[in-house]
């Protein structure tokens, strides 16, 4: 059985590696789709879809994860929901269920046909992206201990932090050549 996992991972933290370890003791491989992958450099979505894709791909192997399970691919995000959901369809290998902790993605599988599972959550209340883009948005150096070590390394290493209080700034703009 193949199962997909949509999020963002903006960025993956250890919520995202306990979920994946937990999905995978009940199916066979795992598609993680990480979604919105056209947007960056903007507040809510700081990182590239490459640079997610890595820091989910060393995050979980750091977590123990066998990637000989898992496919990560990045889906772009469009307006119209029906349409979403196609898409998915089209740039995922086939599925037979969904984990999600969203109500609307799960409404939307649903209604599709498709079996949705309640994605399993740990210490929602510490791991989350929003937690940890605040934290590092506050210069507080508590977010490196939410994610994988390796994801810190990689935030660090695109200059992560920096891009991120620059576009929460405001001073981030696109340049159209």
């Amino acid at each position: 059985m193949r199962a997909l996992f949509p999020g963002r991972f903006q960025p993956p933290h250890w919520g995202h590696v306990k979920a994946v370890r937990a999905i995978l003791d009940e199916v066979d491989e795992l598609v993680i789709s990480v979604g919105s992958a056209q947007f960056n450099y903007i507040p809510k979505d700081p990182f590239t879809a490459g640079e997610r894709i890595w820091m989910l791909r060393e995050g979980l192997r750091e977590g123990g994860v066998d990637l000989s399970r898992v496919v990560i691919i990045p889906i772009p995000n469009v307006e119209n929901n029906a349409e979403w959901l196609g898409r998915v369809r089209s740039y995922a290998p086939p599925f037979d269920a969904v984990y999600t902790g969203n109500p609307f993605v799960a409404m939307l599988f649903r209604d599709a046909g498709y079996e949705v599972r309640r994605q399993p959550m740990f210490d929602r209340e510490r791991y989350t992206s929003t937690r940890v883009r605040e934290l590092m948005l506050a210069g507080d150096p508590g977010w490196e201990e939410l994610v994988p070590r390796s994801v810190a390394e990689i935030v660090k290493r695109v200059g992560g932090v920096e891009r991120l209080r620059i576009a929460a700034r405001g001073e981030a703009e696109p340049h159209m050549w």
